[in-house]
């Protein structure tokens, strides 16, 4: 496939649809099959411990579906110290994210912070890496975090976006995209790649592309599912690919 910021489709909220009866629909394997078939360059879903939506089993299935696409990344994310180890160790994914949510947070909504959070990040860090599994931390867009996370072993980090995608359209945006353009610049100037994700949509995409470069990865659940709802996963698929094409990257 091309090179270029890969999209990543979160189908966290595929599940939440389903978990509602006991029907099995929709389907999380063929709702992720036809964003793969649409051109999605990776799956992501973050299994939290009350399976409020992806299941353990879930998380099981998509590995099982990810064979069959040897090209494309599987991404699982999720609070190293509450039960997504286990995942990590049985399924081996592409790429991890540690999130530092607790237990039953809504939605993620920060980052990890250094050093307070580096003795213990350290050690499950080390053990995805000798797993052949690349790690990628949330972050809050601060340049001055990225050189720590580095030093902790982490190959990437996921810039958290909710405060881009909440000022974009308003007086604040060009503010935000340049503490996000500060911070991917830190970030890569560390050793690190750079990946984005949380509120991102077919509305801000573009914008926070053309003025963060460098983003090797976008993650991208709840707006996009939104609108598959309308549109259909493939056409929407090819929408947010569209996005990222209007960026340059």
């Amino acid at each position: 496939m091309a090179t270029t910021t890969a999209l990543s489709v979160n189908v966290n909220k595929v599940a939440l649809v389903r978990n509602t009866r006991h029907l099995g629909i929709p389907s999380v394997t063929r709702a992720a099959t036809q964003c793969l078939q649409a051109g999605a360059h990776g799956i992501t879903v973050h299994p939290r411990p009350d399976e409020r939506h992806i299941r353990a089993q879930d998380v099981f299935d998509l590995a099982t579906l990810m064979q069959d696409w040897p090209d494309r990344e599987y991404n699982i994310e999720g609070n190293p110290f509450h039960n997504l180890m286990d995942f990590v160790r049985r399924v081996r994914p592409h790429q991890v994210t540690f999130v530092p949510d607790s237990q039953g947070q809504f939605t993620s909504d920060h980052g990890w912070s250094f050093p307070d959070d580096a003795a213990r990040l350290r050690p499950v860090i080390h053990e995805c890496r000798a797993l052949g599994v690349r790690v990628s931390l949330f972050m809050d867009p601060v340049p001055e975090q990225m050189a720590a996370a580095r030093a902790v072993g982490a190959d990437r980090v996921e810039l958290y976006t909710e405060p881009y995608a909440a000022a974009w359209g308003h007086a604040g945006q060009a503010t935000q995209l340049a503490r996000y353009a500060a911070a991917a610049a830190a970030a890569r100037e560390a050793g690190l790649g750079v990946n984005a994700g949380h509120d991102l949509s077919q509305d801000n995409l573009t914008d926070f592309l053309r003025a963060v470069p460098g983003v090797a990865e976008v993650s991208i659940g709840h707006a996009l599912i939104a609108d598959a709802l309308e549109q259909g996963y493939a056409a929407t698929v090819r929408g947010y690919l569209a996005c990222i094409d209007a960026a340059g990257r």
